[in-house]
């Protein structure tokens, strides 16, 4: 069986996607387990916050770093677990990709926002950084 994790700043968003097709008859035989974070569970002020201004003074805000890697300690099961930032810069996602990955016993998915992700994250955390395709996704 492979996991999927999902750390997200919308997780209802996934509460429908997961519960039909493919992802649901996976479910369904026992070959797929989808789970859902909120990266907002993993922050330590009252506020929740999980974007911020990036290094270097740059435009726009980006997901901070601290909230991701407590995301990913707290829900890595498998220790060879493959971490995906989902990002419009990463390599197109293909059979490839999809193969690699299904050979994994977990792989988290960190869904990006705003102008992207802490490049930290990606440095130290990523084992793939992957572009879903040449188009926009309102909510990351």
């Amino acid at each position: 069986m492979i996991v999927f994790d999902v750390i997200t700043i919308f997780p209802e968003f996934f509460n429908g996607p997961f519960d039909f097709g493919m992802i649901r008859r996976g479910r369904e035989k026992g070959l797929v387990e989808t789970r859902v974070h909120d990266l907002r569970d993993f922050t330590s002020d009252r506020h929740r916050t999980v974007d911020d201004r990036p290094f270097g003074g740059r435009e726009g805000m980006v997901f901070k770093p601290e909230p991701i890697f407590k995301a990913i300690e707290a829900v890595r099961k498998a220790d060879e677990a493959e971490v995906v930032v989902l990002s419009a810069g990463g390599r197109r996602f293909n059979q490839a990709e999809a193969l690699r990955l299904s050979k994994a016993e977990q792989v988290m998915l960190v869904c990006g926002r705003y102008e992207g992700i802490d490049e930290r994250v990606i440095e130290h955390l990523a084992t793939a950084e992957i572009s879903v395709g040449d188009f926009i996704l309102s909510g990351g």
